[in-house]
Parts: structure tokens; sequence; C-alpha cells
């Protein structure tokens, strides 16, 4: 595959408004939603976790992925907002290492929910480790395909087993929801400038940051509600 080097324009964003000396100020705040959402998925990971008998995993041990992943959503405020202070390559590796984290624990979960558990299990590990990575090769080489591939063929993957394997939980089907919203995220993302000029109140960047925040609710959701599938 053809080398495929970072745009230099990646990090001009649009709305690059000011609050309280706060540059950037939008981008920057609206990762509260991934600290929000993460910080509840781990609030009920712990209350599971400490449940005599867990009500929404067959096995205590399929509540790692979704550890990873409400951690890595919550680290993801951490990093996104430190990268939009300033944005350059060197922050961005904190915004996208927890993102990578995410994508390959929700492969795993989703892996070991509908396809079998001793292999989603098995897979948590290597596809944290291939993620992470992904986003160090792209920073040591400049290279940044094997991250390009670590996200969305991460997603393309959770999209091909929703659609062919039943899960073994009830509400599973909220999972197309997950993916359509982390869909508009990267609409957004793109048309960060279009959806800045509709008012000049919110960039496609920030929306970005909300939609896929609810993309980790809608998981977090789906885990509150759901039980085994009889």
């Amino acid at each position: 595959m053809p080398f495929m080097e970072q745009d230099a324009r990646y990090h001009e964003f649009a709305d690059t408004r000011s609050l309280w000396g706060m540059a950037n100020a939008t981008d920057t705040i609206t990762n509260v939603a991934f600290l929000t959402v993460g910080v509840m998925g781990l609030a009920f990971l712990w209350r599971e976790g400490r449940a005599a008998t867990p009500r929404h995993f067959i096995v205590r041990e399929e509540m790692r992925a979704y550890l990873i992943l409400f951690l890595a959503v919550t680290l993801t405020a951490f990093g996104s907002a430190f990268y939009h202070l300033a944005p350059d390559n060197g922050r961005l590796v904190w915004d996208r290492l927890p993102m990578s984290l995410a994508f390959a624990a929700l492969d795993a979960a989703t892996v070991a929910e509908r396809i079998r558990l001793s292999a989603g299990l098995r897979l948590l590990a290597p596809l944290t480790m291939l993620g992470a990575g992904s986003v160090a090769w792209w920073r040591l080489t400049g290279d940044l395909l094997p991250y390009a591939v670590a996200q969305f063929g991460s997603i393309g993957a959770i999209l091909v087993i929703v659609m062919r394997f039943r899960s073994r939980y009830t509400h599973a089907g909220t999972m197309y929801a997950v993916l359509v919203c982390y869909a508009l995220a990267k609409i957004a993302e793109a048309c960060d400038a279009r959806v800045y000029a509709l008012g000049h109140i919110v960039s496609g960047h920030s929306l970005k940051h909300l939609l896929a925040a609810a993309a980790a609710w809608l998981v977090l959701d789906m885990l509150r509600k759901r039980h085994v599938d009889r």
C-alpha cells in the first residue's frame, strides 16, 4: 500500500474562537462529552463488577473489553483537549492513541458477543496493541496508513459482524445506531468549515466530538438495558 502522509491542513480548524484565554475553546470544551460518558461507563462497570452475579454479562471476563473502551473514551477527553489547545502532530498522538484503543476494544467485544466468546477474549490484547502500534508507527515514520486501517478496518469489521452474526444479548440492534452515529461524526468532521459557516455557532469538528460521544453513550445504554437472549 502507498505511503499515506498526514495532511498539513488537518490542524486548520474552522472555529478558532477563544474563551477566557482558552484557545480553540469550542473544540476543546466539547471534549467534556467524552469525559462524561467515559466516567458513566466506568461507574456502570464498577457496579456490575461488585455484584455477586453480573446482570448484563454472561461471564465477568467480557467486561474487560468495555473497561478498555470506556477508559479510552475518558482518556480521549484529555488527549483531545490537550491537542486542540495547540494543534500539531506531536499533540495529535495523545488524541489518536486512546481512540485506537476504543476501536480495538469494541471490535473484540463484538467478536466475543456474536461469534465466539473465547475468540473475543483472546483478540482483546493483540487488537489493542495493534491499535496503539498504528499510532506509534505514524509518529515514528509519518505513515498514517496503519492508523487509518486500524480505525476504519475496526468499524468495517464491526459492521460486517453485526450484519452476519446474531448477538447472545438483547438490544443488540443498538449497534446499528452506534455505527450510524459515528458515521455522522466523520461526516461532520469532514464538513468542519461548512457547518461553522451556517451560523458560526458550532463547527463540524465540535459537532463530531458530540456525535462520537453520543455513539459511546449508545453503547453504554445498550449494556444497561440488555440481558441474555434466550
